[in-house]
């Protein structure tokens, strides 16, 4: 499916807590939160058994069919949570170790465990090629002393070899439901944490995670503070646009000028008329605010009829949403 959460049948391999936008698809579990079990028994996420298999090429000849194994090459195949079947999921090098969805949860379990947070969604994305689970802090931000941000953790694991088992610190303003994303000198929102077996080591990585996280939050913080007491003139805000997105040429295709018009229209009614900049209009907060809800709501993606689904997934497994909310942060944070 276009929207990439691996479904099966009528059953996906997600679970999901409460509404916002990577709360698309999956079991619902209605008013509470759930553990690292439930995420494995009910998001489908357990006993997959991701291992590794030696990559072989066969070549088809007059004499007949000759196998060959294809040295330092294997494949990550998993048993799949639906039929039992085996799988393949992607090939990877001899260097590669896979680590399994209950290890990943472990950790969180450990960083739940510290810190108070809750699990809050678990899935399955690009039929099993990718594992995500969000957690929900208890401690949350009152920006101007109005405008709530609940804290949030996305935990990312690879079964392609493509990525790390990375973590990402995600605040999400309440009234919109907006991952905010921010550049912050001298502090990072995402990390990799190595895989160890060490409970210890596994203890010891959770608490590190929770001091990075909270020195990204109290710099969040601040700078958000500025920005919702920083004035934004309109011109200030389309310039800003123009920075982000670039304006098209007179002479390029129609579809491109009107797909141009239609992402400044849709941003000008963001920055102007959304009820969600009650209380914060005019500020470089509510400029930045207009910027993020255009990427997490409004954006443009190919499944139409999935459009929320594809623009979550969007969030998770790729650069670009946080590529233009840190840009938009950098133009609007005062220096």
């Amino acid at each position: 499916m276009a929207h990439q959460i691996e479904t099966h049948g009528t059953r996906a391999a997600a679970l999901f807590a409460r509404t916002d936008p990577w709360h698309r698809l999956g079991t619902t579990v209605a008013g509470e939160a759930f553990t690292a079990e439930d995420a494995m028994t009910l998001g489908h996420l357990g006993g997959w058994n991701v291992r590794k298999a030696p990559v072989s090429a066969t070549e088809i000849h007059e004499d007949g069919v000759t196998t060959m194994e294809v040295p330092g090459a294997y494949a990550t195949v998993r048993t799949n949570p639906f039929t039992g079947a085996t799988e393949p999921l992607a090939v990877v090098g001899a260097g590669y170790h896979p680590l399994q969805n209950e290890e990943h949860a472990e950790f969180l379990n450990h960083l739940a465990d510290a810190s108070g947070a809750i699990f809050d969604t678990a899935g399955s994305l690009r039929g099993g090629r990718q594992v995500f689970v969000t957690m929900r802090l208890p401690q949350h931000l009152t920006v101007g002393g109005t405008d709530r941000v609940d804290l949030n953790i996305a935990a990312l694991n690879s079964h392609d070899g493509n990525s790390a088992f990375r973590l990402l610190v995600t605040p999400v303003r309440v009234v919109c439901a907006n991952t905010q994303h921010a550049a912050l000198r001298d502090h990072v929102s995402s990390w990799s944490i190595r895989h160890t077996r060490n409970a210890k080591a596994a203890v010891q990585a959770a608490r590190d995670t929770l001091g990075l996280t909270f020195a990204y939050v109290d710099a969040f913080e601040a700078e958000a503070e500025r920005m919702i007491n920083t004035t934004v003139a309109d011109a200030r805000f389309f310039a800003l646009v123009d920075a982000l997105y670039g304006t098209p040429d007179p002479d390029a295709p129609a579809r491109t000028r009107n797909a141009a018009r239609r992402r400044t229209s849709a941003l000008s009614h963001l920055w102007h008329d959304a009820a969600t900049q009650s209380g914060i209009a005019g500020t470089a907060w509510a400029a930045y605010q207009s910027v993020v809800e255009y990427v997490d709501h409004y954006a443009p993606v190919r499944d139409k009829d999935n459009a929320a689904a594809a623009r979550a997934v969007r969030l998770l497994t790729t650069d670009e949403p946080a590529r233009v909310k840190s840009a938009a942060w950098s133009a609007l944070a005062p220096a």
